[in-house]
Order: C-alpha cells, then structure tokens, then sequence
C-alpha cells in the first residue's frame, strides 16, 4: 500500500466513481438483489436478479458486462497515467520514461497474475489438474499489458489499425481454422476453437471444463476491449482540446450508441458470448461501457454533482482490495452474520438473507471508507 495525493489535478472522479460502482456488484451487490428476488418475488427484482447471470453461451446480460466495464476503465487511465510521465520529453528522457514505464507494467502484471491464482487458490496447490490458473486479475494484466505497450510506442491512427485488426483477426481464426472432430466456424462450447486451444495449452483445470472463460486466445479480442478504454482516454484528456466537457460527453453517449448497433450487426455472423470473448461482444460491451461512463461523466464531472457517488469512489480507489477480500480472503458473510443475525432473527429466514448482505455491504462500506480517509491505497 502507499499514499496518494488527495487531488490529482487530472484525475476523473467519475471515473473512480464507475470502477466502484462495477465493482460493488460482484462483492456483495448481487448478494442482495439475489435475496431480495427470492424474499419478495416482484417482477422488478426477479428482473435484476436474472440481469445478475452470465447467459449460458450466446447473449448478453447486465453481469456480463460487468467485466469487460472494468477493463475498459483501466484502459481509460493509461492516457492520464503514462501521458503526464512522458510529454514534453525527447530522445534519452524519453526512453528512460519508458524503459521505467514498461518495468512498472511488468512488475504490475505479475502482481495481478499472482493475485488472481491467490483468488483462485491455486497457490494452495491441490494437483495439476485440480488447479485452475487462468483468473479474471489475470486477464485484467496481460490484456491490459498488451494495450499499454500499444499506446506507449504507436501513435493514435496506429492504435485503430491494430484494434481492427485484433478483433477481425480474432473473427477470421475462430471461423475459418477447423476443430479436429468439430470442423472450422463451430461456435459451440466443445467445438470452439478458442476452447480447443485451451484444453490444449492451459495447464491445470478449466474452469467450464472444455473451455476457460479467461482463457489463451480470447485474451486477444480483451485487448481490443482495453483498447476501447485507451481511445475514450485519449479523447477525454487532450486529443480534443477545443470541445468542453459537456460536448465530449455527447461524443462519448453517441460513440455508445454507435458500439452498441455495430456489435448487434456483427452478432448476425459472430454471437455476442462473453465465454469466447468474440468481437462483437467487445464492441457490444463497450457501447455499455461507454454509455455508463456518458451518464457518470456528464452528472458528477460536468454538472458537478458528486455526493451521491462518494460511496461508489470509496470502493472504486481500491477496487482490487476489495475484490480479494470478497473472493476469499475475509468471510464478510460471517461477520455480516455474528454482527446483525441477532437484529434479524425473527424475520423470516428469506429476509434475514436481505438484510445479511445489507450487513455485507455496510462492513464493505465502512472498510474502504476508512482506507480512503487515510489515503490508503493498493496500488497495483
């Protein structure tokens, strides 16, 4: 952990504002919704509490947008972290910048690396093929490896080039390179070709037995997906000095929309499937991400209105914290439990869940709040 300035002149408030609010849902958010569902079976809540799913295979829900908004962020932040550290240097400053840039980047991705196995327990080594290392922190650092050192050594026009061709390329091998006993264009879970790969090269365990969700070659369209962030970065720091805040976050809702009609286009040809990470649902999931990010950014950064989202900044400036410490390292159920079980005991036992992860989230709640008042942040 380290300090951090309390403001930084370039930083988005909405933007951590938007990482928290993605990440509340996969610590404790779905928790409550799924029991409030269960509780009280009003369509509204069944409704959110589907949307909190991943589809079976093809289609695309509210849960499953959840990952690649996250990825997205991290890409928008690239332009304001490594911009500051290399304008206005040239020839050996320049590269000193980035030869200490891309140690960083290595140092980073390894850390997530080792994190997402310790999410996973695979340090707990339990066999080779009990084991699963693919992890989502783990696909968070080499896709957003690959997209960073993108952005520090190609200029914009380079950057849209090998976007396109990260994902049209992805689309061409997943339907055109044959699957022995499945044939070439099979978009079925045991027929894919990224699955085929997976079983293999991945070691260990997959985690949907024929095929890994972050598994090896859709990590390629994931940084198509990081990419998407770096873009939104680039045009909201300083490529487009001469539109204000308001207007860009037109061009941001309008470049959403946009995303969202050419991901359904291509869906005809390539489905929208998260498991396969295919290029339509990057383009799909990043006209999400965008549109989620227009309605953050126009709200708290152009209208100024910003103590509703505090809550949601608590948890996204330690948003990777946090997600550890839901997925294994602090039993918050139990505690949400030992401390207001006794509150709820004579509720029915399908409210006492409600309450009990309203518990979760409040003892979440108060533990980034505390770390964000002392400036404690885990910086990865």
């Amino acid at each position: 952990m380290g300090q951090e300035k309390a403001v930084q002149s370039e930083r988005l408030l909405s933007l951590d504002a938007l990482r928290g609010f993605d990440m509340m849902w996969i610590i404790s958010g779905e928790i409550i919704i799924h029991a409030l569902a269960k509780a009280s079976n009003d369509p509204v809540s069944m409704w959110m509490s589907n949307q909190l799913h991943h589809t079976p295979w093809n289609g695309f829900t509210f849960y499953d947008m959840i990952f690649p908004l996250f990825i997205f962020i991290a890409g928008i932040s690239m332009p304001y972290s490594y911009g500051k550290k290399l304008e206005g240097k040239e020839n050996e400053a320049l590269r000193r910048s980035k030869r200490q840039a891309y140690l960083a980047l290595v140092k980073r991705t390894f850390i997530l690396i080792v994190c997402g196995m310790v999410v996973n327990k695979a340090l707990q080594f339990n066999g080779y093929e009990q084991t699963r290392f693919a992890s989502v922190l783990g696909r968070i650092a080499v896709s957003c490896f690959f997209a960073a050192i993108i952005f520090l050594n190609c200029g914009l026009r380079t950057q849209i080039v090998i976007f396109l061709t990260l994902l049209i390329g992805y689309w061409i091998l997943m339907i055109t390179v044959p699957v022995p006993g499945h044939g070439a264009g099979d978009l079925t879970k045991e027929g894919n070709l990224e699955g085929y790969v997976d079983r293999l090269f991945l070691p260990g365990k997959l985690h949907r037995v024929v095929y890994d969700p972050e598994g090896i070659l859709s990590t390629i369209p994931a940084i198509g997906t990081a990419m998407l962030g770096v873009f939104t970065g680039q045009f909201l720091r300083k490529e487009f000095d001469s539109l204000n805040r308001f207007k860009k976050s037109l061009f941001i809702g309008g470049a959403g929309i946009v995303l969202l009609i050419l991901g359904l286009l291509w869906n005809i040809v390539f489905p929208i499937n998260k498991n396969m990470w295919t290029s339509s649902f990057v383009l799909f999931a990043g006209g999400w991400s965008l549109l989620f990010l227009f309605v953050f950014y126009l709200v708290i950064d152009v209208w100024g209105v910003k103590k509703w989202c505090m809550p949601f900044v608590w948890i996204g400036t330690n948003s990777i914290l946090i997600y550890m410490a839901a997925h294994g390292i602090i039993d918050f159920q139990y505690t949400s439990t030992f401390l207001f079980g006794g509150m709820v005991q004579s509720l029915s036992e399908a409210w006492q869940e409600v309450w009990i992860g309203c518990g979760i989230l409040l003892i979440q709640l108060v533990l980034v709040y505390f770390l964000y008042k002392k400036r404690w942040f885990l910086k990865v």
